[in-house]
This record gives C-alpha cells, structure tokens and sequence, in this order.
C-alpha cells in the first residue's frame, strides 16, 4: 500500500524544428519534498525519452478522482496514520480509511431501472419508425408511430419488469441471500456487516488478507463488489472504506474547492480549500457513515484487526445508531 504524504510535479520539453512535446509527471515521497520533485523529475524524463521514441503514453497524469484504480498511488491528502492504516480525504471530502489488510468491501443494492428501460424502448421504436419510413417513404406513420412510443414506453416498461418478476425481487434480500450463501460454504469466515445509504458494507474479522489472495476476489465476486474499487485494491495493495458523509447528503451543494479535489493542491488555492472542508467537518460531525448491524459466521476476531475495528468504527460513527447515515 502507497499513501505518500508528500507529492510534486515536474515539466519536461523537447522541441525540433516546429514540434513540441511537453510531459509532466507526478512524484511522490514520505520524506519529504525534494524527494518527490525528485521522483518526479525522473519519471518525466523517462516518459519524454519514450515518446520521443515513438512509444504512445498520456503528455499528463490526469486527475482523476478515484486515481488509486488506475496505477498512481493515491492521490489524497493524509489527515492521520496509525499502525499500518492510513486515514486520508478522498476528491469530494470525505474521509477514507486506507488498510492493507483488513478485508472492507461495500455492496450497493441493485434497484430495477424502468426508467433506462422505457429509454430502451422508446430508442428501439424510433428506429423500427425510421426503418419503415425508409420502406414505405410514409413519414406521417412513422411520426405517428414515434409519438406513440413515446406515450406508451413507459408502461411498456413497468409491464415488463411485472412480468419478469423484477419488480417483487427484493435487493437487500438478494444481496443478504448471497452473503449467507457464500458464509455457508466458507464456515471459517466471520463478516461484520454495517447498513450504508446505498446497502451494505462488509467486514472479514477473522484473519487479514493480501489483496492480490485469489479468496479476496472470490468474495468480492460473490457479493458483488463494484469493479472499480476490486481494481483499486490489487493495483495499491489495500482496501478502503469511507468513514464520514458523501457532502451532497448532508446539504452541501458546492464541491470542494479546488476542483477536481485530488491533492496535492497549490499554496494559493489553499484558503478555498480550507474553508470549504471546516464547513464540510461542521455539518459531517452530525452524520456516520454506517451502522453496525450484527457479525455472521465463525465469530472468530483476529487479535491483529482488532485495532483496525475500533478505528473503523469509531471514526465512521458505525456504532452511534441515533444518528443518520449519509
């Protein structure tokens, strides 16, 4: 697991008669700032020389928000570290907790969409109109017919899921079944679950895990883990779960400044930065993240995640049921 404290970006050229190329590079350290320009200034001569060399690579390291997916080290401002684990604050704010060994996987609940069905619908009428308008040079029916679809597209839909059975499948019950299942033919597991504004988050107590361990993506592919965080966790060797409000939930319409959010930030930009987060930790203080909800299967707790645990649960506020998750 890579969580630096300090970052710099370096800018290399080269120009050739009337071509230019410009590359920039991230570095990153735990010791200090030269360090990193350092390491930035090594990784942006290293791109140049490719590029120059005909090799295709990105001229910028973009920021992207969830940037620990992609193969950069995560790109966030450290708030604080004990042990092995590290509390960062991701691109909207919130804080994360960051673990190389405590298995954390949150599953959203799944919701029939009747919406981008009747969409579906609707696209697919338009080019069976378009299709016999072309046939039959009849463009009045083919109008006709566009109209109805769109009036019809949304019953359509709502049929469909009835039909199918769609709309009496209950997701958190669906999403429980599969945690039940998969403890079932695991009996030496013990997950602790906790309830989330968008389902459920899950817990492994029982023994710490390498990310890379085949059994991780087993789980992950068993209850249903979003993609892009499986992919964060091999490519940075940790797992991570969010332990304070998403800002939109809590009546903070503005993101944070500045934009996009991932760090480092510059020294000029700071005072918007700051202002914005004091503002943010005022109104996140009323909120947690998740609930405990109860521990199933072996109820073994390793002695080495037991610190882990606390942390989690006491930053996320998980045991504080009086106040709302968002």
């Amino acid at each position: 697991m890579i969580v630096p404290d300090h970052w710099a970006e370096a800018r290399r050229q080269h120009r050739k008669g009337g071509r230019q190329v410009t590359v920039r590079r991230f570095g990153w350290s735990d010791i200090g700032h030269a360090e990193a320009l350092a390491m930035a200034e090594s990784r942006a001569e290293e791109a140049l020389a490719r590029i120059l060399s005909g090799e295709r690579l990105d001229r910028r390291e973009p920021k992207r928000a969830y940037n620990g997916a992609f193969g950069v080290p995560i790109r966030e401002e450290v708030l604080h570290r004990q042990g092995e684990e590290v509390i960062t604050r991701n691109s909207y704010g919130a804080h994360c907790l960051n673990t190389p060994r405590a298995l954390f996987a949150d599953v959203d609940l799944s919701h029939p969409d009747g919406g981008r069905l009747a969409w579906r619908i609707f696209g697919f009428s338009c080019l069976l109109a378009g299709l016999l308008a072309w046939y039959t040079r009849s463009w009045g029916m083919a109008l006709g017919l566009v109209v109805l679809s769109a009036l019809a597209a949304s019953r359509v839909a709502s049929t469909v899921l009835r039909i199918s059975g769609a709309t009496k499948q209950d997701p958190g019950q669906i999403a429980r079944t599969r945690i039940s299942e998969f403890l079932a033919q695991h009996p030496e597991w013990n997950l602790r679950i906790y309830k989330t504004p968008s389902g459920y988050r899950l817990l492994a107590s029982h023994r710490p895990f390498d990310p890379s361990d085949p059994e991780v993506q087993e789980f992950f592919s068993a209850v249903g883990a979003d993609p892009v965080y499986v992919r964060m966790c091999l490519n940075q060797h940790c797992f991570r779960a969010r332990l304070t409000a998403k800002p939109w939930r809590i009546g903070i319409p503005t993101h944070m400044r500045p934009r996009p959010g991932v760090w480092p930030v510059a020294a000029e930009r700071m005072s918007a930065r700051t202002q914005w987060v004091a503002g943010y930790e005022r109104a996140a203080s009323s909120f947690a993240a998740c609930h405990y909800l109860e521990s199933q299967g072996s109820g073994i707790v390793h002695e080495s995640l037991r610190g882990v645990i606390e942390l989690h649960d006491s930053e996320s506020r998980a045991l504080q049921p009086e106040l709302e998750i968002a």
